[in-house]
């Protein structure tokens, strides 16, 4: 695979620019492989009692925050999938906040969480390294807007990347 180039503004939605714009890396798949050590490095010292702080009433917990990623990098991941793969019929939105409900994260053990995470993550990573150049430029759509695979790639990245500043600046 090479490395699948930055997208363009018309291959996105302009409110995912916010992320995009967070990866300044031309090799999104390095920047994410990364990005999991990093993540990683980050949080697994935090122990269970930290994991359930919460910089104000009504915002989330860290493992909340966590949790939040990883479904976010799924649905992110079956979107490059089907339009990879030359999905023609548009693909549905999420809203975090009814996901947030329908979730039970602080139930669960924050090394469960972080474990989720990283099986996911490298999910994201076997399937974003065996798309062929072709692939990364197939264009779909998803939540009623037209979007490329290498977009979404950069989505996956950045938001993740937007969680991790929220994190460091709020929570740690």
């Amino acid at each position: 695979m090479s490395t699948p180039g930055r997208p363009l503004a018309g291959e996105h939605a302009p409110y995912f620019s916010r992320y995009i714009d967070l990866v300044p890396e031309e090799d999104v798949v390095g920047a994410l492989e990364a990005q999991g050590r990093e993540i990683a490095a980050l949080l697994a010292p935090l122990g269970e009692e930290k994991a359930t702080f919460r910089y104000a009433p009504e915002k989330w917990s860290v493992k909340q925050v966590i949790g939040h990623v990883t479904d976010a990098e799924r649905v992110f991941d079956y979107r490059l999938l089907s339009i990879a793969r030359g999905e023609t019929q548009s693909l549905p939105g999420f809203d975090e906040n009814d996901y947030m409900r329908g979730a039970n994260f602080d139930q669960r053990s924050f090394a469960d969480l972080l474990d989720d995470f990283d099986a996911t993550r490298r999910a994201t990573l076997t399937l974003m390294r065996g798309l062929s150049d072709e692939a990364w430029t197939r264009a779909g759509t998803a939540n009623d807007t037209r979007t490329s695979v290498r977009a979404i790639a950069y989505m996956v990245a950045g938001h993740a990347r937007h969680h991790l500043g929220v994190l460091r600046s709020r929570y740690l």
